[in-house]
């Protein structure tokens, strides 16, 4: 039987994950976050939707269920090739490499590029400081195996993309894995 075609999309916070999956999404992929799987967690649980609390609900339910409870709650709803963003823990990479067809991304660019991204997006929990926008990037390259590790999962990356350039650069660097 033939595997699933599987899209992973890793990187850095403000680095064009999304817009990474919204061009694939365009390209006839559904399109997964494992993030989502930590969204529903907090409605479920009255908490309020900030970076914060989905890095401590994501470290909270690999410390309970496995490295790769993200991968397996999101790898539930797979019917066809999708792209798979949010990938921050090499539990969730080899779950899917044992799974589908997969490779992973990673996507990178600047720190100064993707804080000013992440200004430009408006959210209320964003950073207002550059030192801050690094402190919280430092939280998510734990060693801890069930916390957020996205420096192994960067060097676990098939292909590393920088996005330091123009929209449509950046997509002549994406049609490659169409």
């Amino acid at each position: 039987m033939k595997k699933i075609k599987i899209i992973g999309l890793t990187g850095t916070n403000g680095a064009g994950k999304g817009e990474a999956a919204a061009f694939f999404r365009r390209h006839g992929y559904e399109s997964y976050s494992l993030s989502d799987i930590l969204r529903e967690e907090l409605h479920r649980r009255g908490l309020a939707l900030t970076r914060d609390n989905l890095i401590k609900i994501g470290n909270e339910l690999r410390q309970k269920y496995g490295a790769d409870i993200l991968a397996r709650r999101t790898w539930s709803r797979i019917k066809s090739q999708a792209v798979i963003d949010s990938i921050r823990n090499p539990g969730e990479v080899a779950f899917f490499r044992r799974q589908a067809q997969f490779i992973l991304l990673a996507i990178d660019a600047p720190v100064e590029i993707r804080f000013q991204r992440i200004l430009n997006r408006g959210r209320a929990e964003s950073v207002q400081t550059l030192a801050e926008f690094k402190a919280k990037e430092d939280q998510e390259k734990s060693t801890n195996p069930n916390h957020q590790q996205l420096q192994a999962c960067l060097a676990l990356a098939d292909y590393l993309i920088i996005n330091d350039g123009t929209l449509e650069e950046f997509y002549q660097k994406l049609a490659r894995f169409l």
